[in-house]
């Protein structure tokens, strides 16, 4: 089939693959000049599906209720007249139970770990680099709750099945030794044995390449204005006044969904804001092995190569393209705190990006009312750890096949 995907960060390029490994004609438009510029460009490295779990949790809203005057809070609101806004909020709110929060929390991680085997076979498959590690993620507690929470959360693991240790702050300091370079006294750590990392930016790009070689055409520069429909089947993709002919069309556009409002389709997906920095390793024993994740600030640090990557905050102000002095000060101060001496933090390059969030955490890979159009959205701050597979799963939808998750 002549398959148009219209977006090209992780989700677009992963679905791109997998769509031209089954023997499709795929062609994937891109308003930017290349592949994985927006909200796939500056995340923070980690494929964690030990991690993946849903935001709308029990004691949540008391929580973004008590950070919402921290210039530096880890999740701040910043209400807005706006519909979408409240109706998402509403959404989340209801999602914060003990219940909702354990069955989401259960479907995210079916993806996340079945993303992951997919993710070390297309590796083992085809070669492909991306400043890639497999030391796994650790959490840090710095507060005897904190590192109640990660007794909880350790029992948790237990009971799926997931590879993981509880450390106390000696055990921490043999994983990360750099981390014994703070003035932070951990109360202990919860380690991710089998989650990886890598430069999500870099892995779209020679993803891409391979696409294109398989046969996969990419338009930049290219931005779709509408899609033409007849009955309840997808026609056409507008790209202004030209008409591009599609026998299946793959919504895979992040946090940017107008496309579909006019064809009277509603995802709840709702642009929520992160922030990262990327700086210059200058002390290899000072920097992190692997990953940490600083429970205390929410802040996510891996090591990229010869590169230092630190990503957090959620911001839910709409697509505010501003870039707050005070919360990137705060971020680099703490990345400094943890990591003293070890990049060259005075010359970072900062950067923001719109994660797609659904209320309830789940993405949406699915099959509309329009019998040919597809969505590959809603991934949050998971699309790194789930498109591939998300992707591998869009091959199936498009074929008829069960899904395998």
């Amino acid at each position: 089939m002549k398959i148009t995907v219209i977006g090209a960060g992780v989700v677009g390029v992963t679905s791109a693959w997998y769509l031209t490994q089954e023997g499709h004609e795929v062609t994937v438009l891109e308003a930017r000049e290349g592949v994985a510029l927006e909200t796939s460009f500056g995340n923070a490295g980690g494929v964690c599906p030990g991690f993946a779990g849903p935001w709308a949790a029990p004691g949540m809203p008391f929580k973004a209720a008590k950070w919402m005057f921290q210039p530096s809070a880890p999740l701040k609101v910043r209400p807005r007249a706006s519909l979408s806004q409240w109706r998402w909020l509403a959404q989340f709110v209801a999602n914060c139970t003990a219940p909702k929060f354990a069955a989401n929390k259960a479907r995210m991680q079916k993806v996340a770990h079945f993303s992951k085997a997919c993710l070390v076979e297309l590796r083992e498959e085809t070669g492909i680099a991306y400043d890639h590690g497999t030391g796994g993620v650790l959490q840090v507690f710095e507060t005897p709750e904190e590192y109640a929470g990660g007794e909880r959360s350790a029992a948790v693991l237990a009971s799926m099945g997931i590879a993981h240790r509880l450390l106390d702050r000696d055990a921490v300091l043999e994983v990360e030794p750099g981390l014994g370079r703070s003035g932070i006294r951990f109360s202990g750590g919860l380690q991710l044995t089998t989650d990886e990392t890598g430069d999500c930016h870099l892995f779209c790009k020679a993803l891409a390449g391979l696409a294109e070689k398989a046969g996969a055409t990419f338009r930049f520069n290219t931005r779709v204005t509408g899609l033409r429909t007849a009955g309840h089947r997808v026609t056409a993709v507008q790209i202004g006044e030209e008409d591009l002919p599609s026998e299946a069309v793959v919504i895979a556009t992040g946090p940017q969904i107008g496309l579909l409002k006019p064809l009277g389709i509603h995802v709840p997906v709702y642009p929520v804001k992160g922030y990262s920095l990327t700086a210059q390793i200058t002390d290899s024993a000072a920097a992190p092995r692997s990953s940490v994740m600083d429970e205390h600030s929410k802040v996510m640090i891996t090591r990229l190569g010869d590169r230092l990557r630190a990503a957090g905050i959620a911001e839910l102000a709409g697509f505010d393209p501003a870039m707050p002095a005070p919360v990137l000060d705060g971020l680099k101060t703490r990345v400094a705190e943890l990591f003293p001496g070890a990049a060259d933090y005075d010359t970072a390059s900062l950067w923001h990006g719109f994660r797609p969030m659904t209320p309830d955490g789940p993405s949406r890979v699915e099959r509309t009312r329009y019998a040919n159009l597809y969505l590959n959205l809603g991934h949050g701050s998971n699309g790194w750890t789930q498109a591939c597979g998300t992707g591998r799963m869009m091959a199936d939808l498009v074929a008829g096949r069960p899904l395998p998750v």
